[in-house]
């Protein structure tokens, strides 16, 4: 049996104690170890974007970082910020703009989306597309995803008296 050692983190607001070996990566702790399907295996290379977490409120990709590397750190998956409500409106801007076809690459999409938007104001439609720049999706084109961004950007900012 191989070393382990304990591993404390933050899972979506819940704190979480296991034991595991030092080289199991982020990505399959989460999956295999919590459930947490939603966060899903890609590349394993970090170039497709579909493993990407926010840790500690910046988004990473989990199949290149360690579990360990996240003790005593807060990470939230797709699940997380579902069940929070915080991308509810990238949810429905997705859903209504048709920018989800197969969804495999969705996930990974919201958590770049909602990195991009929390500076505030409405990023330029280049500026969103540098964003996505490491998001993989063979279904959509883009072009979907981009107008969903930019349309929860836009009334986000109105709702905040910004640029309209």
């Amino acid at each position: 049996m191989s070393e382990q050692v304990l591993l404390t983190v933050k899972v979506n607001g819940s704190i979480v104690r296991r034991m595991v070996e030092p080289r199991l990566s982020l990505l399959d702790f989460l999956r295999r170890d919590l459930g947490l399907t939603g966060t899903h295996v890609g590349c394993e290379m970090g170039a497709c974007g579909a493993c990407l977490v926010s840790l500690e409120g910046r988004a990473v990709h989990s199949c290149l970082m360690l579990a360990v590397q996240a003790h005593d750190l807060s990470v939230e998956t797709i699940e997380g910020l579902s069940e929070n409500g915080s991308i509810a409106d990238l949810q429905d801007a997705f859903f209504h703009r048709n920018a989800l076809q197969c969804g495999y690459c969705t996930p990974g999409v919201l958590i770049t989306a909602r990195d991009c938007l929390t500076g505030g104001g409405v990023p330029s439609r280049h500026e969103i597309r540098d964003a996505l720049s490491g998001n993989y999706c063979r279904c959509t084109g883009y072009e979907a995803i981009v107008d969903a961004i930019e349309i929860v950007a836009r009334k986000r900012a109105a709702d905040a008296g910004g640029e309209k």
